[in-house]
């Protein structure tokens, strides 16, 4: 797990699903004036260079973010998040820089709202606790986000969001992922939880969504799983072809922007005939 960075991929296909509806989410919370807090069990950087040898070694980023950089025509939604993306580069045209999820969360988050980062990578742990060292109720730990995130719940306002995205490396992941969300709704059932979910060709991969979409059957909002399409899988049946956002609790309307955004994003991120989406709620 310690030799996964994040900075190879950042920009790429899933990093657009993955922020796109975490940045939903975050709009959604702060509607409401009491402060909630949001809790990244697997933070990475905070941001990413993406003119950098990391970045440039598979440029993922060109079938990613760079494909709706510049559109005109986005859905509102996805145009929201793109200004944020901008907002982040300094409000220009050219795109060198993206923010990973506490890079989203400084742009969205209000002053009041608490958040609490865990990353397991030295050099990742250090550049976002300096990232965020300004900012006023942010606390970052090198530690294990899974077994830290039971400590952390019910937050103290009894609103909160935590966000799920490891590596997934490790074969123990899947199963570590399932054991935390459960524990999660044990002690915050109301809480909104997000889990990134890569589509590659492991069976434990294949089966999270449907387990995830389980633990959640008592949930008192339900639960959604979309599901994104974009590529074919390389020689030999390796590579993410694509990547599932499973969210418990959703937020009132969240379902909808994702109906309206996800046959534009399947056309705009596809890299064969074959892209495809999914949107199915419990």
């Amino acid at each position: 797990m310690l030799a996964y960075r994040h900075a190879f991929h950042a920009g790429s296909h899933a990093d657009v699903f993955k922020h796109f509806v975490l940045c939903e989410v975050l709009r959604h919370m702060v509607e409401k004036e009491k402060p909630f807090t949001l809790i990244d069990t697997h933070a990475g950087a905070g941001g990413y260079s993406l003119e950098g040898r990391y970045a440039h070694k598979n440029n993922e980023s060109e079938t990613g973010i760079a494909r709706l950089w510049g559109r005109a025509d986005l859905p509102p939604a996805l145009a929201r998040y793109v200004a944020l993306v901008r907002e982040f580069n300094g409000g220009g045209d050219r795109l060198t820089q993206y923010p990973g999820s506490p890079g989203f969360a400084m742009l969205l988050l209000r002053p009041t709202d608490p958040l609490h980062c865990w990353e397991l990578h030295p050099t990742d742990e250090r550049i976002l606790r300096a990232a965020l060292a300004s900012r006023h109720h942010s606390k970052v730990t090198m530690a294990d986000g899974f077994a830290a995130l039971a400590n952390e719940l019910p937050p103290p306002s009894r609103r909160g969001v935590v966000l799920i995205d490891p590596p997934y490396e490790l074969k123990t992941d899947y199963a570590k992922t399932v054991g935390t969300v459960r524990e999660a709704l044990q002690r915050f059932a109301t809480g909104v939880i997000l889990v990134w979910v890569p589509q590659v060709a492991r069976v434990e991969a294949r089966e999270l969504p449907r387990r995830l979409m389980n633990a959640a059957a008592d949930a008192p909002k339900g639960a959604l799983h979309a599901k994104l399409t974009v590529a074919e899988p390389q020689p030999g049946g390796y590579g993410m072809t694509g990547s599932s956002m499973v969210v418990i609790n959703p937020p009132h309307g969240l379902t909808q922007t994702l109906r309206e955004v996800l046959p534009f994003m399947k056309d705009a991120l596809a890299q064969f005939e074959g892209a495809s989406f999914a949107l199915d709620t419990r």
